[in-house]
């Protein structure tokens, strides 16, 4: 029987949303969520830390198997195909950033797409569009149960708390759970929540996403067998509440609400141009744009003429990393990230390799930056900024400041970068029927027969053709 109260109202939203109130802006914006998802998960399958997981999911087998994204002829056990594609998907912090902050794509689209091929009626286009915005929508309501939980993090990583419980949601919508099991899916994940900021900027953070895709799955598929958690896990503090100091929860009205409105419908994500942590983005245009007053001044860029580079950044220690030793802490290095745009005019996936974070002349320039933390600068994705002051050896100084960098939601990506995006670190793994495959599929989801369809595309590696390639394609639609 379903309890009232909060968690109640989540169960009984999870189980009565439809799919006549999705709205237009909401379909076009998680498209765009989930094709992004799917190319930087692509691109992640070539990351050692992938690699690592593949390797110890491999020793599992079941009776079901769904497939590994960017692998010819592998699957694994559903949690397992989940969690390695998780992992993939945030293996470079290439991946989607909301607000209040978390990674929210993650781990909801790995736990479907490992789902859908397992059950009897194969779900739909527009069963996994549905589905993927409940696991959406949870995270945007439990985020906003604390005034904490918007600012950039301090003590966990957002998604290994709110991930695994959108994971949940989405996982029993689209097994079709009754709205106790849908309340006792979000119990059974809460007791799953939960990771160190202290494993950021480390090989474990892509686990954290990885973790959050496979036990919200599992969470959903136990309550479909009966387990039962807390029915009051979000009610109390010492439930789901445990994570913030602020927590004040309130109820999820559902189906049968006039009222209910998608919180993606007015809050957009940002998508990365840089695999990097969201707020270096800030750096590395406020550091290009400081490059080109210099180079507009003396004609180039020198670094024997650099006596001193400032860089003003909201207070954060996890990405206050002055020399990083690891891509990892490179990805999460105001520092590193201004150094990089500098001295290269860009940054890319390449600029995180070995050889370019041991470079002499990187660790020269890094020896010359200061950072200093204006009191005016909060610790938010929404309110942010950041400002680099290039002082030359000659006393002169260029600064510039970026306030919104290309990719946030106040200046979002146009549809043709985005897919630009996707098309680049897609390609980076699949055959061009494979990355015109996926862009189709996901462009006219709502409209496609079977989701799974998605998981033959993610397979057509490069040099690799299925036969069936043609005839899957006319059977989307």
């Amino acid at each position: 029987m379903l309890r009232k109260g909060i968690t109640g109202s989540f169960g009984a939203a999870i189980h009565g949303l439809n799919t006549p109130q999705l709205t237009d802006g909401v379909i076009n914006r998680s498209k765009r969520m989930m094709l992004d998802t799917l190319g930087v998960g692509l691109i992640g399958t070539r990351t050692d830390v992938f690699k690592k997981a593949l390797a110890y999911s491999k020793l599992f087998r079941s009776d079901e198997m769904s497939r590994v994204w960017g692998q010819t002829e592998l699957s694994l056990p559903p949690p397992y195909a989940a969690f390695v594609n998780g992992i993939a998907v945030h293996s470079m912090d290439f991946d989607d950033t909301w607000h209040p902050a978390t990674h929210p794509s993650g781990a909801v689209l790995p736990a479907l797409l490992a789902l859908a091929k397992t059950l009897p009626r194969p779900p739909s286009g527009l069963d996994l569009l549905l589905a993927f915005n409940v696991g959406i929508e949870v995270q945007g309501r439990l985020m906003r149960f604390s005034r904490e939980a918007y600012s950039i993090p301090e003590r966990f990583h957002p998604p290994s708390v709110v991930g695994v419980m959108g994971s949940a949601a989405a996982s029993a919508k689209l097994l079709g759970l009754s709205p106790a099991q849908c309340a006792h899916a979000l119990a059974i994940a809460a007791s799953s929540a939960g990771a160190p900021l202290a494993n950021a900027a480390t090989q474990t953070k892509p686990l954290h996403v990885g973790n959050a895709a496979r036990r919200g799955l599992e969470a959903a598929q136990l309550a479909r067998m009966g387990l039962e958690g807390n029915p009051d896990i979000l009610d109390v503090s010492g439930g789901f509440g445990v994570y913030y100091k602020d927590y004040g929860p309130s109820a999820m009205e559902g189906s049968s609400s006039t009222d209910f409105r998608w919180i993606l419908e007015d809050q957009d994500v940002a998508f990365k141009r840089i695999p990097a942590h969201l707020g270096m983005h800030w750096a590395v245009d406020a550091a290009l744009a400081a490059r080109a007053k210099l180079v507009a001044a003396v004609g180039n860029f020198d670094l024997g003429r650099v006596r001193k580079v400032t860089l003003r950044v909201p207070p954060s220690k996890y990405v206050n990393c002055a020399f990083p030793a690891t891509e990892h802490q490179a990805r999460h290095s105001f520092q590193f990230n201004a150094s990089s745009a500098l001295l290269d005019n860009k940054v890319t996936v390449s600029s995180f390799s070995r050889a370019h974070v041991d470079r002499p002349a990187l660790k020269e320039l890094l020896s010359k930056v200061q950072v200093e933390t204006p009191g005016d600068n909060p610790p938010s994705f929404d309110q942010m900024y950041c400002e680099v002051e290039i002082e030359t050896a000659q006393g002169q100084s260029h600064a510039a400041r970026c306030d919104t960098f290309y990719g946030h939601w106040r200046k979002p990506l146009s549809q043709e970068d985005l897919v630009e995006k996707f098309s680049v670190n897609a390609s980076s793994v699949l055959c061009t029927e494979g990355v015109e495959g996926v862009i189709d599929v996901v462009g006219n989801i709502e409209s496609v027969r079977e989701c799974s369809i998605l998981n033959a595309y993610l397979s057509m590696t490069s040099g690799h053709f299925l036969p069936r390639a043609q005839e899957i394609k006319h059977a989307e639609k």
